[in-house]
């Protein structure tokens, strides 16, 4: 599967972005989507999690209670609406495909997207 992010930008403290990642290819429907993160200097990080066909979510600590991962099989695509942005918040997102639902560590996604800018300014 090839996935595509988009929907970066810049924002300042407090606003909302929302991205999405659209995939190729028939088997959407059959993995665990992802969205990683990575910070310049940083290593990149899990942020949000979604089951493929229930929709269950799970989250990292950082981003729970303001990011929301969803999913729409139908048009090959997942989402993260992402509000009550913070500057630490500031990095490239990736979307990612995998196999077991409630991973959270790199090696357990096979496909990656390209990744897009999030900057959120004080």
């Amino acid at each position: 599967v090839q996935l595509q992010a988009s929907g970066g930008g810049k924002v300042q403290t407090g606003g909302s972005l929302s991205l999405s990642c659209a995939a190729s290819g028939r088997t959407f429907s059959s993995y665990t989507m992802a969205w990683f993160r990575q910070a310049p200097g940083k290593e990149r990080e899990f942020v949000a999690g979604i089951e493929r066909r229930f929709g269950d979510t799970y989250y990292a600590d950082s981003v729970k209670g303001r990011f929301t991962i969803s999913r729409d099989n139908a048009k090959n695509t997942v989402y993260l609406q992402m509000n009550n942005l913070k500057p630490e918040d500031t990095a490239v997102y990736y979307c990612a495909a995998g196999q077991i639902w409630g991973r959270r560590s790199i090696s357990d996604y096979d496909y990656w997207g390209q990744g897009t800018q999030v900057t959120v300014s004080s």
